[in-house]
């Protein structure tokens, strides 16, 4: 594989650890998606030290979008889920964002870790729905986005939070569209990962969730949807940088959406 490479159509079986380290070194800056096969998958949310409490407060008052896997120490950037990692290096990319705005998206974050201090930051990683990808895939529903090698597509809904302290907004939902006839499958198998999102949010109709047109996605990709499948919406691990972004949060660093941190922790451990 050739640095920035993300064709990992070559490592099929893939570990986390392996993962983790082609995004330290470069060598794989893609969306994660179908990846890691077996693996919980985590979004990621760094703020200072004085608002970590409150985004705590957050993510309990609202554990579908916001499913805590892990808080990190402030100032740690070597998670407990993945013993040897760096936060700060094993994402595909980041998103830094000032007083509501993005600002730019970098490989490492290191340079900006070490400008905050040593405990200026603390990390959460949250639940990602890329992490029952494979049990849906094995119940026998096929995802459109994996088969066009695409990111999952992601929109910012009306669907408000229940604010804490800073932190307050609307939710942001994924979709991935399937066959009228699977979609009671598709309920039951994610159902029983509720710290990686669980069941659907919402099916049907995505102008119940104030999302105007699914070929416009706010985060990922637009991916086709056919005759006989319905849109199906799951709650998203994105939210904390819509909820930034509105609350005009001073300074906040989390994931690219779609590119997230792989764990060791094992899907099937986290089910009901």
């Amino acid at each position: 594989m050739q640095a920035g490479d993300n064709n990992v159509k070559s490592y099929p079986r893939i570990s986390a650890k392996k993962l983790r380290g082609l995004c330290r070194t470069g060598e794989f800056s893609g969306p994660t998606s179908g990846l890691a096969s077996g693996h919980v998958q985590a979004n990621l949310m760094i703020v200072p030290r004085e608002y970590a409490f409150d985004f705590l407060l957050f993510c309990q008052r609202n554990p579908k979008p916001c499913p805590l896997v892990e808080v990190l120490e402030a100032g740690l950037f070597e998670a407990q889920c993945a013993p040897g990692s760096d936060i700060r290096t094993d994402l595909g990319a980041y998103r830094i964002y000032e007083h509501g705005q993005l600002k730019k998206e970098v490989s490492d974050i290191r340079h900006i870790w070490d400008t905050c201090g040593p405990d200026g930051l603390v990390s959460f990683l949250l639940g990602c729905s890329f992490s029952f990808e494979t049990a849906l895939v094995e119940a026998g529903i096929p995802l459109r986005h994996i088969q066009q090698k695409k990111n999952v597509a992601m929109y910012r809904t009306s669907i408000p939070c229940v604010p804490a302290g800073r932190f307050s907004g609307n939710m942001v939902v994924s979709m991935r569209p399937v066959k009228s006839r699977d979609i009671a499958r598709a309920v039951e198998v994610s159902a029983r990962y509720p710290r990686v999102h669980g069941a659907p949010v919402h099916i049907g109709n995505p102008a119940a969730l104030g999302i105007r047109d699914l070929a416009l996605p706010d985060y990922g990709d637009a991916v086709d949807i056919a005759e006989d499948e319905l849109p199906v919406f799951w709650a998203c691990g994105v939210t904390p940088q819509y909820v930034a972004e509105l609350s005009k949060l001073p300074f906040c660093i989390s994931h690219a959406p779609g590119k997230m941190f792989v764990t060791d922790l094992l899907t099937d451990d986290m089910c009901n």
